[in-house]
């Protein structure tokens, strides 16, 4: 045992040099590099300012209702004057009922389907074509994450299956199809007459776009009170003064336009002009660039100014947004980005093609790793940041500057065909 001690501590004391060695020549190499490269990449640079505001619109609150109620509108969907919102049930009988009418009404619709069809090679094609659609409809919404038609598209699936199986499927004869629709009428209108006094139809007063979401701020957020916020009052609705405590099944968007409300530093509103068009970027659940019309700049309060946006796009598609952070973009620049460091000023001489005369020039550009060589690219100046700057390529040909180039960042002595060693 006592010979062994010695062996053990010869071995540690031989990895400690092995490690000491390897660290030695690496941090060696790390602070002699002879250059340093990154890579040149498609990058956007914004002008934009960050906002914090509401969205207004014109609303209508559907009253709350006694009962069971089942909103039938999905949220986003347009309805007409005197179209059916919702339905409202006494108690949960009358609701079951109504699930046992609408199976009925589809079953029928699909037996009178099979009872009318001709049975035939184009009808079976026909069939499979509806099934394969519906089925593609119902992957594309949830590919796309919307929900809005989910139960129709279900139905769709559903309906189309069930028509394939009463047609083709089931070996019926005409005769036991007309008795089966004889039968399904008939339960049909006996539960219907069961179920009328129990079942409340709700329904639009007015057309708009329907929306669930009831906030409060129906009755105070509205186009013309919008038109006399101040930014200490909008700061107020956005800490969530103001909203009133009624409640209701949901609301009808009865305007053609929506606006977003915004206090902005003084400096910025007068980048703007009442009647033009400005771009907004909003993310979160509505991630989408809107051109919206600078309806009005209010007058200053202290150092914030009112700004109210408006548009007519995508009026179903903001109907749970309230409160909403969004980036007024004024430009943009597009380009490569490279590092501050990279961009270098070179001195070339070149013969003068008319007059042969030998001539220097200054030029702006990166060198750029190529083959174990440095090429120089020029480049133009688009825009900074700190750190960086924006540059695109001042020639088309195939030595431009592109996206994925190594660009030397850091080295001294460089040349245009300079052989350098890694």
């Amino acid at each position: 045992m006592k010979q062994g001690k010695p062996v053990i501590t010869l071995v540690m004391v031989a990895i400690a040099a092995a490690l000491a060695i390897y660290f030695t020549f690496y941090a060696f190499h790390t602070f002699n590099d002879p250059f340093t490269t990154t890579l040149a990449y498609a990058f956007t640079s914004y002008d934009s300012v960050e906002a914090d505001g509401m969205l207004i619109r014109q609303e209508q609150v559907i009253p709350a209702q006694s009962g069971i109620v089942d909103v039938t509108r999905g949220e986003g969907e347009k309805v007409g004057v005197g179209q059916e919102v919702a339905l409202v049930y006494r108690d949960t009988q009358a609701q079951s009922d109504r699930a046992d009418l609408d199976a009925l009404a589809m079953e029928i619709e699909l037996l009178e389907f099979a009872a009318s069809d001709g049975g035939g090679v184009a009808s079976a094609a026909r069939l499979d074509e509806d099934i394969l659609q519906s089925l593609v409809a119902l992957r594309s919404s949830s590919a796309l994450g919307d929900y809005t038609q989910l139960e129709k598209q279900v139905m769709a699936v559903k309906s189309n299956v069930l028509k394939r199986g009463y047609t083709y499927g089931d070996g019926l004869t005409s005769a036991d199809l007309s008795a089966r629709l004889r039968d399904l009428k008939s339960q049909y209108s006996t539960l219907r007459r069961q179920s009328a006094a129990a079942t409340t139809q709700v329904k639009a007063g007015q057309s708009g776009i329907f929306s669930a979401l009831v906030d409060g701020y129906e009755g105070v957020l509205t186009p013309d009170a919008a038109r006399q916020l101040t930014p200490s009052s909008l700061k107020t609705m956005l800490a969530g003064g103001g909203a009133s405590n009624g409640g209701g099944i949901g609301k009808l968007i009865t305007s053609d336009r929506w606006f977003f409300a915004a206090a902005l530093s003084r400096d910025v509103a007068e980048r703007l002009k009442p009647g033009e068009t400005t771009l907004l970027r909003f993310s979160g659940d509505f991630s989408q660039d809107v051109e919206m019309q600078v309806d009005r700049i209010g007058p200053a309060e202290g150092d914030e100014t009112l700004v109210l946006f408006s548009s007519d796009r995508y009026m179903a598609r903001t109907t749970l947004l309230r409160r909403q952070t969004a980036e007024l973009i004024f430009d943009s620049w597009t380009g490569l980005r490279i590092p501050k460091a990279a961009l270098r000023m070179i001195k070339v001489t070149y013969q003068d093609s008319e007059t042969k005369e030998q001539r220097e020039e200054n030029r702006l550009g990166v060198y750029v790793l190529l083959g174990g060589r440095a090429e120089f690219k020029t480049a133009e100046v688009v825009t900074e940041g700190s750190d960086y700057y924006v540059v695109r390529p001042t020639t088309t040909d195939s030595s431009a500057l592109r996206a994925g180039d190594e660009v030397i960042v850091q080295a001294t002595g460089l040349y245009d065909g300079q052989l350098l060693e890694f």
